[in-house]
């Protein structure tokens, strides 16, 4: 198989820069919180060092603004942005998918997702290393998975809980500090 031409853009965001990675068949990664545009730019070439910076196409175009949309307070669903998955493993694609149906402003836990995959609750920790392993953060809204005990749980992007957290703040998921995460369970789960 050919390898595909990886073209890239880097903007600015209420939160720090994004970056976007795609190719033809859709985006093959994002850097998020990243800082400034630069440090953007940098990320993506150490993933992709023969990328080239690009003007994205429409589909991408609109995925990143309603990004930019969402990081400053706007209720925006991304499920709709084109993500080549072609080389993420299976169960991985599966967590995906479902993931990317948790509406902003909510959240489930990992064992919810597993129990939304047909899989047994002891597959909630092969759902938490699937996220870890997400490179296309917030478009797969990674952080709107939370651990069942009602606490944050990982975060693997930079900055940690701390963006994690930031990031479920801004979708109005009302956090306290010091005390567990208000979830907004799923009840057909």
């Amino acid at each position: 198989m050919a390898r595909q031409e990886i073209r890239f853009t880097a903007v600015e965001t209420a939160t720090g820069a994004l970056a976007v990675a795609w190719n033809e068949r859709g985006m093959v990664g994002s850097w998020m919180h990243a800082g400034t545009v630069e440090r953007a730019r940098e990320q993506v070439r150490r993933s992709y060092p023969d990328a080239t910076e690009a003007a994205p196409p429409e589909s991408v175009a609109t995925a990143i603004e309603d990004t930019r949309r969402l990081l400053a307070g706007e209720l925006n669903d991304l499920h709709a942005a084109p993500l080549d998955l072609s080389d993420v493993p299976d169960f991985d694609r599966r967590v995906y998918d479902v993931v990317r149906t948790i509406p902003p402003g909510q959240t489930m836990t990992y064992g919810q997702v597993a129990a939304a995959l047909g899989e047994e609750p002891m597959k909630a920790r092969d759902v938490g290393i699937a996220m870890a392993r997400n490179r296309f953060a917030p478009f797969v809204p990674c952080h709107r998975v939370v651990a069942a005990n009602g606490k944050l749980g990982g975060y693997s992007a930079p900055g940690g809980s701390a963006t994690k957290r930031r990031l479920l703040e801004i979708e109005g998921v009302r956090l306290v500090p010091d005390e567990p995460l208000q979830t907004a369970l799923f009840d057909q789960l």
